[in-house]
């Protein structure tokens, strides 16, 4: 999996800042590790409640290790008045799950296979309704094109764990 003394030594830098790390690490392991945060702390000469509250304070920052499958649906205002509302609706009913359970307190059942999570602002304003699917941008997004863009990275997902499996 991954040695935490290793990644906090292979990530910490000289200047470099606290969120810099933590981007680092997630976009390594996939997450933030909880026990990477004593020595992370210590590492930068912070108090764990203060690298603590930067994880928790940034929505992007996650605890746990992330679905197979991710969706980000930008709810920006140029988004919404290109429909990103009806199809945050669409997608929950594609998907079977709701937005930001993380954030109204729930946490995700741990091994589920997709999370749903709002952004606000992807930077593809003149592109509306925008989303990310497993990281990977996806403009003017319809129910139909996020239909056959979802079913394919779940697929690809599944073969990717497949994959690690069989290792």
């Amino acid at each position: 999996m991954f040695d935490v003394d290793r990644l906090i030594e292979r990530h910490c830098r000289e200047q470099r800042s606290l969120i810099a790390v933590l981007h680092a690490i997630q976009d390594e392991v996939g997450f933030i590790p909880p026990e990477a945060l004593p020595p992370l702390a210590r590492a930068m000469n912070l108090s764990r409640a203060e690298v603590h509250g930067v994880l928790t304070y940034y929505h992007h920052f996650r605890s746990t290790p992330p679905a197979r499958v991710t969706v980000a649906l930008c709810r920006a205002e140029a988004c919404r008045s290109m429909g990103s509302e009806a199809l945050a609706q669409h997608i929950e009913a594609h998907t079977g799950c709701r937005f930001d359970p993380r954030h109204g307190g729930d946490a995700p059942a741990p091994g589920v296979d997709v999370e749903l999570e709002s952004v606000y602002c992807l930077g593809q304003c003149a592109l509306s309704p925008a989303l990310t699917i497993n990281g990977t941008l996806h403009a003017k997004m319809t129910p139909q094109k996020f239909d056959a863009r979802f079913d394919a990275a779940g697929a690809a997902a599944g073969r990717e764990a497949n994959v690690k499996e069989s290792v």
